[in-house]
């Protein structure tokens, strides 16, 4: 058979494909992303709608959900009401309150996605993806494999094709028993295409049956997807295409068929009716139901984002015109709201910085002794420089569970029969006592606070492609653009800390997703130990007063890091402070960690088996004890019931209690008239926070499909993935243990600004403007003098007037810490 081209495009269907795959990379670069990245150019709606059509995703609670969450008073009867007036069409308001309050409504849609490959099941009584999945999982598996098979993949250094090929002509047991698959595999003129004839038949449904192909284990076929568009994101990388998987997929298919029901019963068009050709993503406006839960969704987020902007306008704080005792720079990552709060409180002369944890440092940083690079930037970036750790004095602790003997037949046994039944007496004490082990992985590891980097750049060294270290005139834009965009360019206290933030956990493998963001999920230790050493140059300094940045020769900056799993800071390079600042530098150690106890106090009041009502220190010590233990699935709840990100002054922020749900980026329209600085901003953070709350949302409206459902039977495949099982899909998403708290209320990004500036802005950066208009991010503008509150509603900027009671204020939450377990709503503080 022929195939019509106009009918059936291999590339612009493979082109197709990918696009709608899950985009999530490897374990070691797990990075938030907009889990329905295929749909962002419908509006937010539209696209619950679509990916539910399509797919079958859940991609919104239920109404029964969202009538619950009325019930329970989380969702506001106000808030409701205003949001049917808005939503509602010339039908009544009563007609549109039945429907939202009252009626049994339901979506009716079939998803389109699986139709096609349910006819081997319907008609020829066999479960195609049951015969094919398994050594297709084993062998891609294999091939990928980073380190955790004993020996690699055979023919490591060829294309996963040519390697399933050598291994059928070399190997003693076959890959394909089949004649006829073992015939196609090494015809040279076999493609996709003529595959797809043998096993469908009619062109019309070849684009069909590959998305029911791919979307019946989209993990894996995500993961090849992105291994072959961003080959370094496996460490020891593998030649590998969704071409060569879809090739080899349809190969087994054929030995499948050939084995179960005979090839002459193919192809699939023939012997059976299949109909009209489905339309994959047919055009359809946002019907009844969905309107409905358009309503509830906004009416949610409405609920509590007008708690928010009615604190902001009502906040009470004013900027600091003394100079203070010492400034700390946190990343603006939602968990660092509350550790700034704490600090502030037990510092109140300190001041505090958000931005993101990077600071600004586009690089790739090696170990010593480490055999590859790893990038401490976002992952959008691309670093041209390197870091080099020097002097290492420590080297990680080994443990003769894991040798590689243990995985041998006969080691493997005499392992188990000796040393075994000590490790089950030490594995039962940890569950009570639970320590340190070399299956911990710690926040403090990445880089070693004994060693030196080189950070400065000399000889003209270069490093496979990588400039090693910074030039003077690299750093003087590095830390003046910190410097500039949070606002901070004058009144510099004697100590400015850089405190980049990651964490630890054990037997966890998603600690990259706890580790920071805006450092591809390292720990920022490197970043901001590297940047306090440029900042502290006499070169640089100099070169920063031309920019109108004088730096006082009293002031110093010192790096650290936050592990914000064990709420501990450790400091770097603390020897080359002076006398002086040393005695200050041990004030600010001791009000750093009263912050971290009263940090850990607050956070535990969601952990299980804590008691929150003890003392902060005792509270703390558990806590530490959290994330040392095996048997915990939940080190912490990281970025669990984000829902904001404020771009301000401090100001704005500093008397509202946030509950941890808002990323905080500082800045200071004032010094920013022409919106530079905002631009840089929001081109990161929109991306990045906006993605890490969508992950965030999905994953908790469908756990099972748009999640990694639970962690209980996980297994890490190859080092790079995990799966039910090991003959189970690759499990893209967030598990239920990171979500099961969550919130699922889209992003609001406040400004503070002119609203007229800031349109201007997103409107001439299309890829902003996307995420905006179509709501996957909302947007809210803070006048910064009169305090008026636009918001954007399908594309147009609207006045909101916020609710004027006056807020309850708080002059201590430990009792509230202490007696409430679930979302907290706005307070207003008592502060200087």
């Amino acid at each position: 058979m022929h195939t019509d081209q106009k009918i059936f495009d291999e590339a612009v269907v493979l082109h197709h494909l990918r696009h709608y795959l899950p985009a999530q990379a490897p374990l070691k670069d797990f990075v938030h992303h907009n889990t329905l990245h295929a749909f962002d150019n419908f509006s937010f709606f539209e696209a619950l709608q679509k990916a539910n059509s399509t797919f079958g995703y859940k991609t919104a609670l239920s109404l029964k959900e969202y009538r619950k969450l009325f019930q329970e008073g989380v969702v506001k009867e106000d808030v409701l009401n205003a949001t049917i007036l808005n939503f509602k069409d010339d039908n009544s308001l009563a007609y549109w309150e039945s429907l939202v309050l009252n009626q049994d409504l339901s979506d009716d849609s079939i998803p389109q996605i699986g139709l096609l490959k349910a006819f081997w099941k319907s008609h020829f009584k066999i479960d195609l993806d049951m015969l094919v999945h398994p050594k297709l999982f084993k062998l891609i598996g294999a091939y990928l494999d980073q380190g955790v098979s004993e020996k690699r993949f055979p023919y490591p250094e060829v294309t996963f094709l040519e390697a399933v090929r050598a291994l059928q002509k070399n190997s003693l047991v076959s890959v394909f028993q089949s004649k006829k698959a073992v015939e196609l595999l090494h015809d040279s003129k076999t493609t996709i295409t003529s595959l797809l004839e043998c096993i469908v038949g009619d062109p019309t449904y070849f684009e069909h049956y590959l998305f029911d192909q791919q979307f019946a284990h989209p993990g894996w076929s995500g993961m090849v997807a992105t291994v072959e568009e961003q080959p370094a994101t496996l460490l020891d990388q593998r030649k590998i295409s969704l071409q060569d998987f879809i090739f080899l997929e349809l190969l087994l298919e054929i030995e499948a068929l050939d084995q179960s029901i005979g090839l002459d019963k193919l192809p699939l068009s023939a012997a059976v009716n299949l109909g009209a050709p489905f339309v994959l993503f047919p055009f359809k406006e946002v019907d009844r139901y969905w309107k409905v839960i358009a309503i509830w969704q906004e009416a949610l987020e409405w609920s509590y984002h007008s708690q928010v902007l009615q604190g902001l306008v009502q906040s009470t704080a004013k900027e600091k015109t003394a100079t203070p005792s010492f400034q700390a720079f946190f990343c603006i990552d939602d968990r660092e709201e509350s550790i700034r709060r704490h600090l502030e409180q037990a510092a109140p002369d300190c001041e505090t910085f958000g931005t993101p944890g990077h600071f600004g440092m586009v690089a790739m940083y090696q170990p010593e002794s480490g055999k590859f690079y790893t990038q401490v930037c976002p992952g959008s970036l691309t670093p041209k420089h390197l870091i080099k750790e020097k002097g290492r004095a420590v080297k990680n602790e080994k443990d003769i569970h894991f040798h590689k003997a243990s995985h041998r037949l006969f080691t493997g046994w005499l392992l188990s029969q000796t040393i075994g039944f000590w490790s089950a007496v030490r594995l039962f004490f940890n569950l009570f006592k639970p320590q340190v082990s070399p299956a911990h992985s710690s926040a403090f590891e990445h880089m070693e606070k004994a060693a030196t980097i080189l950070v400065e750049h000399k000889d003209n060294a270069e490093e496979n492609g990588y400039q090693v270290g910074y030039t003077v005139e690299e750093m003087v834009e590095i830390v003046y653009g910190l410097l500039k965009s949070t606002g901070l360019t004058t009144n510099f206290a004697p100590l400015v800390y850089l405190i980049g933030h990651g964490g630890s956990s054990t037997n966890n493998p998603y600690y990259a997703g706890y580790n920071c963001g805006a450092c591809s999920g390292r720990a920022g230790s490197v970043n901001s130990r590297a940047v306090a050493e440029m900042a502290n140059r006499e070169d640089v300094r100099k070169a920063l007063e031309i920019k109108h940045i004088c730096i006082p020769s009293t002031t110093y900056f010192l790096g650290g890091l936050h592990d914000t799993t064990r709420d501990e800071v450790t400091f770097y390079d603390e020897v080359t402070l002076s006398k002086k600042l040393t005695e200050a530098h041990t004030t600010h150690r001791a009000q750093f960690d009263k912050a971290l106890s009263h940090n850990a106090k607050e956070r535990s009041r969601q952990f299980l088996l804590t008691n929150s009502k003890r003392d902060a220190i005792k509270v703390h010590k558990d806590v530490k004890n959290r994330s040392t233990a095996l048997f915990e699935p939940r080190p912490e709840l990281n970025h669990s019931n984000n829902t904001l990100c404020i771009v301000g002054r401090r100001s704005l922020t500093k008397s509202v209690f946030l509950d941890q749900r808002a990323f905080l980026n500082s800045y200071d329209y004032k010094q920013d008239l022409n919106s530079i600085q905002l631009k840089s901003i929001l081109q990161a953070a929109t991306p990045v926070c906006g993605g890490i709350n969508l992950e965030y949302y999905f994953s908790s409206v469908d756990n099972e499909k748009l999640g990694a459902g639970s962690k209980l039977p996980h297994n890490v495949i190859g080092l790079f993935g995990v799966a039910n099982g090991i003959k189970g899909d690759l499990r893209p998403g967030l598990p239920s243990q990171m979500i099961d708290v969550h919130a699922p209320l889209r992003l609001m990004m406040i400004i503070e600004h002119y609203p007229e500036v800031v349109m201007q802005l997103i409107q001439n950066d299309t890829e902003l403007w996307n995420w905006y208009k179509n709501e996957w991010v909302k947007l809210a503008i803070i006048h910064p003098e009169t305090k008026a509150i636009s918001y954007l509603s399908q594309g147009e900027l609207k006045s909101y007037e916020p609710p004027t009671n006056k807020m309850e204020t708080l002059s201590d939450l430990e009792t509230v810490f202490e007696n409430h377990s679930t979302n907290l709503p706005v307070y207003q503080l008592n502060v200087s």
